[in-house]
């Protein structure tokens, strides 16, 4: 069996020390000072950019997107912002949309270029859609398997209990191929906390996967919510394996009530994720993180019926969520690259992540002094590399 080995010379580190990382048939096998010879290896020169690991897109929706479609004006809620009035606006939207593979490979393309080479995408699955979606985006993910890593939530966006057929379709969706099992709004939403929750965990439990609900409930519900989930999280021995995303209720507690909160949901090992929106309360991030919990994030969604605004940068959303949360110091920056890089890949578990011997060579050069720097200027002109092979520059995906 032949083995591929590249030596990628010049590479500056977090530490701002030059450094070359040795890469044999896709992992980094060594980390030395830069400059040590290999005559046997092929070099790629870094020219002293600062190479971070591959970026980590810890929630997206690869099936609603119509990034690469023609322009649609984003329409507004009759009354503030409503899941349910969303619901129906991108079912009307996505009846004429471009078709799905092709809107999915375009927003592949565009997370890619940017940097993202492992991702979590929620894909609808309820009574409004069946496993139309999933079996589209699972053909997609595995035209791109060597490009980026891709787990799919089968997201039950017309909710569980008020959405016939849904429970079953979420167990067949497993089946199929889908990575988790996801939720919506408990709440809100199905109006029935336990019952949703009762479908949710009983499909990870008997189907051995983890579990990613999406909660945009505010306040106290909100919070409440929250705690269920915790608790249902512990009873079940699944610390490590649950997922909160959105959380915006607890944007609106009072510090005591976040710290006591936060302390629940750190000892449950419930992940939080927060894209940091710009027309809701979000999680206390920094709170957060002091308390022990795992903070990440995701794009969420990229010119969709939602919002018109995404650009598929984890980079720049790292800038987003340090703006929002008013990291200043390079302490505080350097958090908020974490929230997309080792702390997205701690909250989705993948395996091998990191700049480190034995680790995947999944990795992105940037124009930037050092982490800090490249938070608040998220510069592109990057290169990126997939098991140490050249797949995007330019802001363009190579095949």
């Amino acid at each position: 069996m032949s083995t591929t080995k590249t030596v990628f010379t010049n590479a500056k580190m977090a530490d701002g020390l030059l450094r070359d990382i040795h890469v044999e048939n896709g992992l980094i096998t060594s980390i030395d000072p830069a400059g040590v010879e290999s005559a046997s290896a092929s070099v790629i020169d870094i020219a002293g950019d600062l190479l971070v690991p591959g970026f980590v897109e810890g929630h997206i929706h690869l099936d609603t997107s119509f990034y690469g479609d023609t322009w649609r004006p984003h329409r507004p809620c009759t009354n503030g912002f409503d899941v349910h009035e969303r619901v129906v606006f991108q079912a009307e939207n996505m009846a004429a949309a471009a078709p799905m593979d092709k809107r999915a490979r375009d927003q592949l393309d565009l997370c890619i270029a940017n940097g993202t080479l492992a991702m979590r995408s929620h894909v609808m699955v309820d009574g409004s859609v069946g496993l139309k979606s999933l079996e589209t985006i699972l053909s997609v993910r595995e035209d791109y398997k060597d490009l980026i890593d891709v787990q799919l939530v089968a997201f039950p966006q017309s909710g569980i209990l008020k959405s016939p057929g849904t429970p079953q379709l979420l167990d067949e969706a497993i089946s199929l191929g889908a990575d988790l099992i996801g939720g919506l709004d408990p709440a809100s939403f199905d109006r029935d906390v336990n019952g949703h929750l009762d479908v949710v965990f009983g499909v990870a439990e008997k189907c051995g996967v983890d579990v990613d609900i999406h909660l945009h409930d505010a306040g106290s519900m909100g919070a409440f919510t929250i705690e269920e989930i915790c608790a249902r999280t512990v009873a079940l021995g699944m610390q490590g394996h649950v997922a909160i995303s959105h959380a915006y209720g607890l944007g609106d507690l009072a510090p005591d009530a976040a710290r006591k909160i936060a302390a629940t949901i750190a000892k449950s090992g419930v992940s939080i994720m927060t894209n940091a929106p710009g027309n809701h309360n979000f999680p206390p991030v920094a709170l957060l993180r002091r308390e022990g919990v795992t903070v990440f994030s995701g794009s969420d969604n990229i010119r969709d019926s939602w919002w018109p605004y995404g650009d598929g940068d984890m980079l720049h959303r790292a800038e987003i969520i340090g703006y929002r949360s008013g990291f200043y110091t390079d302490d505080e920056l350097n958090a908020a690259f974490d929230i997309v890089t080792t702390e997205s890949a701690k909250a989705l578990r993948i395996d091998g992540y990191g700049i480190a011997v034995g680790a995947k060579a999944d990795f992105v050069t940037l124009a930037a002094d050092n982490i800090p720097h490249a938070v608040v200027a998220f510069p592109k002109g990057r290169r990126v590399f997939k098991a140490g092979r050249l797949v995007a520059e330019g802001n363009k995906v190579l095949r």
